[in-house]
């Protein structure tokens, strides 16, 4: 296109250039007609008699022809060149200008200047050359142009065919990945990500996001399999218990019975509750505010201070601002707090200090095996001296979960009396 339309511009500019300097060569031409025709007469009288005063036949020079017409200069048809014409008859009077036209003579196509003979009064001087004279120049041109247009389309196809592939090769690649992985399901196979351009960073992207996948599924069927396994304890003994009361409502152990599958029925519904809220804590919060950390902490206290009466709940620190979802927040520091109540004996005391972004809840229980340290935070942990408290195993995986989703941590921090579990929060001040 840029070549078509280049072409579009120069042939014209070329064409009204050659033309223009053909004018020129007829006025040139005009201008040297006293010379020529001094030297013309000179040899037309050596060999003629009798003697002329100007030669009115056209004399060639190369491609101009010239004629002189003597005066007096009369319009009317001329045997020798194109017409006279009354505007002829004025130029050689001197009353109008020099001029171009185009006139045909013998069938040939003339460009015609007409202007008064210098040196001379009332006599005339006409240059001309046939119109053609250009065309071939101009062919030549044209078959230059449309030769090297359909050259450079050639050669940009081939190149940008070359290119293309050359570009399109890692998104060929990529594409057969994806296809793969669609067939087999197996997100563990490895991306292409090779480049630093956009294919490049697709790549990247793309890789990242199947490792995530991937992640994520393995996450959920490691989910499944821990809750299946946590729910099938409490779903036999809740049937055994509940068979047995059906067998025989009179025995005198079916109050007991039915209280032991009222306990575990309270067991399965917070093992549910607990995997609905891990579920959901895992995403992105939807609701996310400033919340005042402390103020959460004293809240979370003086409900465990009413349910736990025999222990003591003592919040410390100062006002510390994080930004979050305040129920997520508020489920996490309960989580932690009621925790530290399970395992503080009757008359301890458990401690929560806030300060800075850092929650820390310590009881005065037994502690956490220095083993056990790395795992409390997992799902369904639960260390061989906590399998007799009654528990899913998922109120700190929660908290975890919490932590992690807004860009926090937790963790248990190594103590020589109880346990102290932190949770750390990115601080606003």
């Amino acid at each position: 296109m840029a070549l078509t339309l280049v072409s579009a511009v120069l042939y014209p500019a070329v064409e009204a250039n050659l033309r223009d300097q053909m004018d020129d060569s007829l006025v040139v031409a005009a201008q040297q007609a006293p010379a020529v025709a001094a030297a013309v007469k000179d040899k037309y009288n050596e060999v003629n008699t009798p003697p002329v005063e100007f030669p009115t036949v056209p004399i060639g020079i190369g491609s101009i022809q010239m004629q002189i017409v003597p005066q007096p200069v009369q319009a009317g048809p001329s045997a020798e060149f194109v017409d006279i014409t009354g505007r002829d008859v004025a130029v050689a009077d001197g009353t109008a200008g020099p001029y171009f036209r185009d006139a045909t003579y013998s069938g040939v196509a003339y460009r015609v200047y007409t202007d008064a003979l210098p040196g001379s009064h009332g006599a005339l001087v006409r240059t001309a050359v046939p119109a053609d004279e250009p065309v071939p120049t101009l062919r030549r041109l044209a078959g230059l142009l449309a030769g090297s247009t359909v050259a450079a389309v050639l050669l940009a196809f081939l190149v940008s065919r070359l290119a293309a592939r050359r570009v399109l090769r890692p998104v060929r690649r990529l594409t057969e990945t994806v296809e793969l992985i669609r067939t087999t399901g197996d997100l563990s196979i490895p991306v292409p990500a090779d480049g630093r351009d956009e294919i490049g960073r697709l790549g990247t992207a793309f890789a990242a996001m199947t490792t995530a996948l991937d992640e994520s599924v393995g996450t959920q069927r490691r989910l499944v399999a821990d809750a299946s396994h946590e729910l099938r304890t409490p779903l036999t003994s809740l049937t055994v218990n509940l068979e047995l009361l059906a067998e025989n409502l009179a025995d005198p152990q079916a109050p007991h019975l039915a209280a032991a599958a009222l306990a575990q029925a309270g067991e399965l519904r917070t093992l549910i509750n607990d995997l609905v809220d891990l579920a959901r804590y895992g995403q992105a919060a939807f609701h996310t505010e400033d919340v005042r950390l402390d103020l959460v902490a004293e809240r979370v206290a003086a409900r465990a201070a009413t349910r736990a009466p025999h222990i003591e709940v003592h919040v410390s620190g100062e006002p510390t601002l994080v930004h979050g979802d305040p129920d997520a927040l508020e489920r996490a520091v309960a989580n932690l707090v009621d925790n530290a109540v399970k395992w503080s004996p009757p008359g301890g005391r458990v401690e929560i200090t806030v300060a800075g972004g850092v929650l820390d809840v310590a009881d005065t229980g037994p502690g956490i095996p220095a083993e056990d340290l790395a795992f409390v935070f997992d799902r369904f942990y639960r260390s061989p001296a906590a399998r007799a408290h009654p528990g899913s195993g998922l109120g700190l995986a929660i908290v975890r979960q919490v932590a992690e989703a807004h860009g926090g941590t937790a963790e248990a921090i190594p103590s020589r009396q109880g346990a102290v579990l932190r949770l750390t929060l990115p601080d606003l001040g």
